[in-house]
């Protein structure tokens, strides 16, 4: 579990970094992260009674919703999954199984966890594989070869004289000359697992075909015996897939599988996309139905629950859940009453127009045209953007948006792909050059597209 002990300011400051504008939705998000660290420092009779303050988000597409949760879970070290609520409702009344969300939490808490176990042994497992190596090129035998019959004629290790050499001796050159990159191109026969194939036979509980309880594949794996093939591969590309093999074999899952569950239950971050398109009308029948059946499956989740996974049980009294929608055409008190009370903090972000967008392209640390300059520089192309085109693109997003389908933020990637789509295409011819974009250029590059309204809707 994250010991982040960040403030609310602090927390707001790295938003700051990535989001523009929002301030509301930021302060709400960092208030419940930093509760997070308050719970874990009351009296241990009163944490398990302090529930999450959940949170809505209301507010259009492209506004930074999901942008803010992510980063909220990257500060935090958190699992993180985003899932549309909708999902749930997809096929007439049958969606998908509420709880799955729980399973694929858990499933990506058990890899953050695992690849953090394999990044501590790394040390350890290159130490080990390298050994495993060395006995491929130079298999232990405690006899006397002749170094130049081991290698061939491409590379030479023996003392000049050409006497015999020691075991030792030519496995410490065959080291050297390994550390060196010498052997890279060198082929070994390296025995791999063969990964399992064919027909899949699965039990299938009453929670949903997709995610299902039992595999028998699962059941039974470790009493099959694994196939194996050699395969020839040459020295670089054997010593990641050695290190690979024994640092998966240095990690202990049982303790992965403790931490990856704890780390779900007390930071784990579930972001709900389009809540409010489960929210049903006054329609007694139909698919409001099956929409208040889905905020009635949610509930318990929300509430908190004891849902199983293939790892175990995991209880979500305490995951943080936070949903988000346009209720365009409905309102968060059109949920549920029970929905409504576990979701307290109720947050409004604002529309985006020309001086968000303005900022949105300069000022965060992924901003997009560093992102555009910075590949493009891999070609050797400088490309330099005067203020007045980023005025100009600024203003031709808000102009589409207003005048077509308010996307946000999200109309700047398309327009940035528009406007730099010949430069991309020509950029190794280019390199070597400085490309400068000033308002002209996007002005004649995006002029007749924006003129022509159902071109506009079509191409941007």
């Amino acid at each position: 579990m994250s010991s982040n002990s960040l403030t609310p300011a602090e927390i707001v400051e790295k938003l700051d970094q990535h989001i523009i504008g929002q301030d509301d939705a930021k302060r709400a998000v960092a208030i419940a992260l930093r509760n997070r660290w308050r719970r874990q420092n009351v009296p241990d009779e009163l944490r398990d009674e302090i529930a999450p303050k959940n949170i809505i988000m209301i507010g259009p597409t492209g506004v930074g919703k999901t942008e803010i949760a992510r980063r909220l879970a990257k500060i935090d070290n958190s699992p993180f999954l985003k899932v549309e609520a909708s999902k749930f409702t997809e096929v007439g009344y049958v969606g998908r199984d509420v709880e799955s969300m729980i399973r694929d939490l858990v499933d990506l808490a058990v890899n953050m966890v695992k690849a953090e176990e394999q990044e501590k042994v790394g040390a350890r497992a290159a130490e080990i594989a390298e050994e495993r190596l060395l006995d491929l090129l130079l298999p232990p035998k405690p006899v006397e070869r002749n170094v130049e019959e081991m290698m061939g004629n491409h590379t030479r290790l023996t003392e000049e004289n050409d006497k015999p050499q020691t075991y030792d001796s030519t496995r410490e050159k065959l080291r050297r000359l390994l550390h060196e990159g010498k052997l890279d191109n060198r082929h070994v026969d390296l025995e791999l697992t063969e990964s399992r194939s064919g027909p899949m036979i699965e039990v299938f509980s009453a929670s949903g075909i997709e995610d299902l309880g039992l595999n028998l594949k699962e059941m039974f794996g470790n009493f099959l015996p694994q196939k194996k093939k050699i395969s020839r591969v040459n020295v670089s590309e054997a010593m990641e897939i050695l290190k690979e093999e024994e640092a998966q074999r240095l990690v202990d899952m049982d303790k992965v599988t403790r931490n990856a569950i704890e780390r779900v239950e007390q930071s784990g971050i579930i972001f709900l996309d389009e809540i409010d398109k489960v929210v049903g009308s006054d329609t007694p029948s139909g698919p409001d139905v099956s929409r208040e059946g889905v905020q009635r499956d949610l509930l318990p989740i929300v509430e908190g629950s004891n849902v199983n996974s293939r790892y175990g049980m995991v209880k979500t009294d305490h995951i943080l859940f936070i949903a988000a929608g346009a209720f365009s055409s409905s309102k968060p008190s059109d949920l549920i009453p029970e929905l409504q009370g576990r979701f307290p903090i109720r947050v409004e972000l604002d529309s985006l127009g020309k001086e968000e967008f303005i900022r949105i392209l300069q000022e965060p640390n992924n901003a997009l045209l560093r992102q555009y300059t910075e590949m493009l520089a891999t070609e050797g192309v400088r490309l330099v953007f005067k203020e007045d085109s980023i005025a100009e693109i600024a203003d031709v997003a808000a102009v589409v948006n207003e005048r077509t389908e308010n996307i946000g933020a999200r109309r700047l990637y398309t327009i940035m792909e528009i406007l730099l789509e010949d430069i991309s295409f020509d950029a190794p011819e280019l390199s070597g050059q400085e490309v400068v974009i000033d308002a002209q250029y996007v002005e004649d590059k995006l002029c007749d597209i924006i003129e022509d309204e159902d071109l506009s809707r079509y191409i941007l």
